[in-house]
């Protein structure tokens, strides 16, 4: 099974990470976004990657972890013209973006094609309120209310929204298989 990720900052680096951890061998990570200072109290970054594209950090990254998981990277922004395009070749898609509209876009592209995660209010530090909805073939965790416009990001509440997406995979990747090692 072969996991496109539509972002790779806060959510889509940490949900990189555990699926990695978690014997998932294919990923295509998807973004435009450079590493800046401001992203290592959250995302899977270190200080000496600042100024690298995401994606490249995070592959260098995610091979010390399994040096045999095949990474696809592609530095671009994602929209409505390329979506499709970009994701074709995946099972199941990861939505990473920071605006709404973006996030809209994404899983309105895949509606009823391909199972998406999608996170939603991941802002401020209260654990308590998270949760995830299945709508249709997507599947959104967080707690639906705190943007990241009304409180800072910490990265207890991104990496715990991250886990949650990541459980949804493992159990979407896993369906009908006995091995952990998710090809």
């Amino acid at each position: 099974m072969k996991i496109g990720i539509a972002g790779v900052g806060g959510i889509g680096s940490n949900v990189a990470l555990n699926l990695v951890r978690s014997g998932v061998m294919a990923l295509k990570l998807v973004d435009f976004d450079r590493v800046e200072s401001g992203n290592l109290n959250r995302q899977f970054y270190f200080v000496d990657q600042i100024g690298l594209y995401k994606v490249e950090a995070l592959q260098i990254n995610l091979s010390r972890i399994n040096p045999e998981a095949r990474l696809e990277t592609q530095v671009q922004r994602i929209d409505a013209q390329n979506c499709a395009d970009l994701f074709s070749d995946c099972d199941l898609i990861v939505e990473g973006f920071d605006r709404q509209v973006d996030k809209k876009m994404l899983i309105e592209t895949f509606a009823n094609k391909k199972d998406v995660v999608s996170a939603c209010g991941i802002a401020g530090f209260d654990l308590a309120g998270i949760r995830s909805r299945r709508i249709g073939n997507s599947c959104i965790v967080g707690d639906f209310t705190t943007d990241c416009h009304q409180a800072p990001l910490f990265s207890h509440k991104v990496t715990t929204v991250a886990n949650y997406m990541s459980e949804f995979i493992l159990a979407q990747s896993l369906k009908g298989t006995k091995s952990h090692k998710i090809e």
